[in-house]
């Protein structure tokens, strides 16, 4: 039993390790369009969502807390890269969408992005980085039911 807890702390060191390493290179992919990991990630949701989402939706579909989500909306539409819609469904609860400069932005750090996973994945097993996302998966869900998100 403890060989399997040994594992899973040393899969989730190297998943701080990761996520370091991952957010360092998305702040150096996005500076030259004025955003960093955090807004590129919050961008992301929104544009996977295939939807404009509330910030608590956001939040939820990204395992972070309600407000450090708002503080990045915030900071987006300020630089002009979101805008916020009223919601149909709930009066408080805006609607956050991409502007055309966020998706202009978004689409430019994404070619960046795509350009640099090629490299990364040029050098890996897939089976391997399959086998690791479905791990970090059930983590996340593990995770979630030890300890669910806001």
């Amino acid at each position: 039993m403890a060989e399997r807890s040994d594992h899973l702390t040393a899969l989730a060191l190297a998943t701080f390790r990761a996520n370091g390493a991952l957010l360092s290179a998305g702040d150096a992919l996005t500076a030259p369009f004025g955003l960093s990991s955090a807004r590129w990630q919050v961008m992301g949701a929104v544009v996977l969502a295939g939807q404009p989402l509330t910030v608590p939706q956001i939040a939820r579909n990204m395992g972070l807390s309600r407000q450090s989500v708002q503080r990045l909306i915030d900071e987006l539409q300020k630089q002009e890269m979101v805008t916020l819609a009223p919601n149909p469904h709930h009066k408080r609860a805006r609607l956050v969408r991409l502007s055309p400069a966020g998706e202009a932005a978004y689409g430019a750090v994404m070619l960046q992005w795509n350009a640099l996973a090629a490299r990364l994945a040029a050098g890996m097993d897939e089976t391997q980085v399959k086998a690791a996302t479905e791990a970090l998966e059930t983590l996340c869900i593990r995770l979630d039911e030890v300890h669910p998100p806001d």
